[in-house]
């Protein structure tokens, strides 16, 4: 069994059985978190490093603090780039861009509160492992 919490594989699912899958590895870059909706058609996902997941994670509690009001986008770059951008018609949700070709990965806001709650232990779990965060990018 293993202790250090990597891999990690979560299903979020809201009460009208909107999911968003959560899947974080190691990675010689570091970590990769991927974030992926398996009940949406094509199922887009995104790829982050732990950056672009902290990154996410903010902007999580951003927009659940913006709406309905607007919040400007966001950009990661890093290993995985991507675009964080608020929407507020017809549904709240938050659409993450990437490189990829296809359409953005989309968050409804019934979903925030466990994706934040759930990135808050990836985002723990690689700040404890030296193989994933290592100590002298602290420095």
């Amino acid at each position: 069994m293993q202790q250090d919490g990597f891999p990690r594989v979560r299903e979020i699912v809201d009460a009208l059985g909107l999911r968003v899958r959560l899947y974080a590895e190691r990675h010689p870059a570091g970590a990769r978190i991927m974030v992926q909706r398996p009940d949406v058609a094509g199922q887009p996902q995104a790829t982050l490093d732990l950056h672009g997941a902290e990154v996410l994670w903010g902007f999580l509690m951003s927009a659940r603090l913006a709406v309905p009001g607007v919040l400007p986008d966001e950009r990661i770059f890093g290993t995985w780039s991507a675009t964080l951008r608020l929407v507020s018609e017809p549904v709240s949700r938050i659409e993450l861009e990437t490189d990829r070709t296809g359409p953005p990965l989309w968050i409804p806001c019934t979903l925030w509160d466990c994706l934040f709650a759930e990135l808050c232990l990836i985002l723990a779990h690689g700040r404890a492992d030296p193989k994933v965060f290592p100590r002298h990018a602290l420095q």
